[in-house]
């Protein structure tokens, strides 16, 4: 029998394993604390309104679409497998894997072509494994298998779907890459029911926001830079800014101070670029949180 629930109170689910570590960290950046508590699957929250609980990935988007959790972090990867009815809140980016389809490298090479027998195509996503046989148009049997699935092939299975951040584990058991079915990252998503709540839409709504805002921060940097008038309007236009820079003037009219949040990527490009056209004092400092 269920327990009866607080309507009050959001039901959060954060994945164990190799997710943990990644989410755990988000949340802290955000100022929001995950303690330890002497019942290891159920930690503490240093804002009120929540109660967590630690799941398995798979079983996160499980209880996330059964609606015993309200709102949870998952790979996207297991809710497509799922075909789970959730609403995604934000991409944290955090563990970015491909699901593969990969093969022993005479077996690859030769296009799966297995000399007119069928293959035996191992993985843990049915689904998904079975959707790309019927896409592949391949003859072939799914084995369902539960980890260490690169160790199937050659002697078990002629094939495996899985997923994988860099190969090298493929590569260690002399496997090939032969397809990619999809890309997948830790995300934030919510049960739609638990969003027709406004109370509980209220919190779920400020907690995708600032996990959104340190996400947001941690692609870009705060720049800051002195420049004089003649060259204000061209560092202006060159500054890839959220929306528009802060621009003050400086002490004595000695020109402009401009304030940026500008993306990381290609901070060294955009320094050497201002700092031609006249810009001078340059400092570039981190940010934890941005909030549009």
């Amino acid at each position: 029998m269920t327990p009866e629930r607080n309507p009050e109170i959001v039901r959060l689910a954060l994945p164990k394993g190799r997710m943990q570590a990644g989410v755990v960290d988000l949340l802290g950046d955000a100022g929001i604390q995950v303690r330890a508590t002497a019942r290891d699957y159920r930690p503490q929250l240093s804002i009120s309104g929540f109660e967590i609980k630690l799941l398995k990935p798979q079983n996160v988007v499980e209880m996330l679409h059964a609606g015993s959790r309200d709102v949870g972090f998952a790979g996207a990867d297991w809710v497509c497998e799922l075909e789970a009815d959730l609403v995604e809140l934000v991409d944290t980016e955090l563990d970015e894997v491909r699901v593969v389809a990969a093969a022993p490298g005479k077996l690859a090479q030769a296009g799966l072509q297995s000399n007119g027998g069928e293959l035996v195509v191992a993985s843990e996503y049915e689904r998904l494994t079975r959707e790309w046989i019927r896409r592949r148009e391949l003859r072939a049997t799914f084995l369902r298998t539960f980890g260490a699935t690169e160790v199937f092939p050659p002697e078990d299975a002629d094939v495996i779907v899985d997923n994988t951040q860099t190969g090298a584990t493929l590569a260690s058991n002399g496997l090939e890459v032969v397809d990619e079915l999809m890309t997948s990252t830790t995300r934030l998503y919510a049960n739609p029911r638990a969003l027709d709540d406004p109370l509980r839409r209220e919190a779920i709504d400020a907690l995708a926001l600032i996990v959104r805002s340190v996400i947001e921060a941690r692609g870009r940097v705060l720049f800051e830079v002195n420049v004089p008038a003649a060259s204000l309007d061209a560092v202006c236009a060159m500054l890839p800014c959220m929306e528009q820079p802060t621009v003050a003037a400086l002490v004595g009219n000695g020109g402009y101070g401009v304030k940026a949040a500008v993306p990381r990527k290609g901070l060294p490009q955009l320094v050497a670029a201002v700092k031609a056209r006249g810009g001078s004092d340059i400092v570039v400092s981190q940010v934890s949180q941005i909030v549009p």
